[in-house]
């Protein structure tokens, strides 16, 4: 009995340890995450941040054992010289206003953080949290910019072919579509660069959650994400340019605001696991045939 008492004495003590540290996140974060909300997170093409946010939270609690264990060798010199670079490029960011920096500064920070409290071990059992903070940073709008343009010209051209096919009055200038009496602009949250950034933050997710053991199954599902983000964005303006056609404008820009986000999500996930079911029975045969 007295040893189930100190052993729970223990994990109390060396979770009372990491207040300190939630403390001093919450002083730097909180500020950078608000001032998220109400700028970034509130644009169609960033809306993903507080999703983001919410896993990488249930990432570090699923963690928890890792980091309540009494570490048997810490890395003091290596954590503290992250957790500094860390500290730098935060303040280097809030200071001047850099959002790229002080919310990518959160991965040094907590890199920092569990190599001088736990070690190597901890850094290696987190290392998809710290990998996954990536999609928290906003991407730079200069690169945004330089790729959106043609995404968006191509999604634009092949949704008009296959209307086209499909025997529909459509034609198309750049990112202009003209279908029947309407004109749509095929603008940026259909078919820019940030929805193919967050569907494939929602497609490494999945591959983590699921555990494949083959590097080939992993391997082949994790370069056909942009692919699918890709084709789900096409599938959006399609049906943005059938509820227009067949229903009106006012209707298609409702299906816009309201609906077509989570069509992109559903169809995106829909062919990941549609491609995950595919290679595992192929995968086993190939397997089963040796």
């Amino acid at each position: 009995m007295s040893a189930v008492l100190d052993t729970q004495a223990s994990r109390d003590s060396i979770g009372f340890e990491w207040l300190p540290v939630v403390a001093g996140l919450l002083i730097l974060f909180v500020p950078t995450f608000y001032d998220l909300a109400g700028t970034h997170w509130e644009r169609d093409d960033f809306a993903h941040g507080p999703i983001i946010l919410a896993v990488v939270v249930w990432l570090i609690w699923d963690k928890r054992q890792v980091l309540l264990t009494a570490p048997t060798r810490t890395a003091p010199i290596a954590g503290v010289a992250l957790l500094v670079f860390g500290l730098l490029f935060y303040v280097v960011g809030r200071a001047h206003d850099v959002i790229l920096f002080e919310v990518g500064a959160l991965a040094p920070i907590l890199a920092g953080v569990l190599l001088a409290m736990r070690g190597w071990p901890a850094l290696r059992a987190s290392w998809f949290m710290l990998l996954f903070i990536a999609y928290l940073v906003p991407l730079p709008g200069f690169f945004v910019d330089a790729l959106t343009l043609p995404l968006k010209q191509n999604v634009s051209e092949i949704a008009a072919q296959i209307l086209y096919a499909a025997g529909y009055p459509i034609a198309h200038t750049g990112v202009i579509l003209n279908v029947g009496q309407y004109q749509l602009l095929v603008a940026d949250a259909c078919a820019g660069l940030n929805s193919m950034f967050s569907l494939s933050a929602l497609g490494l997710l999945y591959l983590y959650l699921m555990h494949h053991k083959s590097w080939l199954h992993n391997g082949l599902i994790l370069a056909s994400l942009l692919p699918i983000a890709f084709c789900a964005n096409i599938v959006r303006v399609l049906i943005l340019v059938l509820v227009t056609y067949h229903f009106g404008d006012a209707a298609g820009q409702g299906f816009m605001h309201g609906y077509s986000g989570m069509v992109l999500f559903i169809v995106a996930l829909i062919v990941i696991l549609l491609l995950d079911a595919i290679l595992g029975r192929v995968i086993k045969s190939r397997k089963a045939t040796r």
